[in-house]
């Protein structure tokens, strides 16, 4: 694992951004990442406002964006024909795996991912 790195998955980073302290406390000293497709997520939503999208983009502008790359590929597909979970949370899972860091979220579904570290949150 890669030390002080934590990937937040999407729902993490929403909570994380409308103000959750226990998600802020816990990222407190950490270095945060996410996924492309985290980011294309968050600011593809259709009903996003002008000051949602300014402080989101502010957000990733703070963090790494890790790269959909040749092994979290590979991995993404390993994941989905395993697991069947969707594309999205599948790269989602395989850029936890392939960069080595654990990924915070609160998708049950993760749970089923072989090889996953999941730090998972239950609001």
């Amino acid at each position: 694992m890669n030390g002080n790195k934590i990937l937040l998955d999407t729902n993490a980073v929403l909570y994380l951004l409308n103000g959750d302290e226990t998600i802020a406390g816990f990222l407190a000293g950490q270095e945060i990442c996410i996924s492309v497709i985290t980011e294309i997520e968050l600011l593809s939503y259709r009903k996003i406002t002008d000051p949602e999208r300014k402080q989101i983009s502010m957000f990733i502008s703070l963090i790494q964006v890790l790269p959909l790359n040749e092994q979290v590929k590979e991995q993404a597909i390993e994941i989905r024909k395993a697991t069947m979970l969707k594309v999205p949370d599948s790269i989602i899972a395989g850029t936890s795996i392939a960069f080595r860091i654990p990924v915070l979220s609160s998708d049950k579904q993760l749970k089923t991912v072989k090889d996953i570290q999941l730090v998972y949150y239950e609001r």
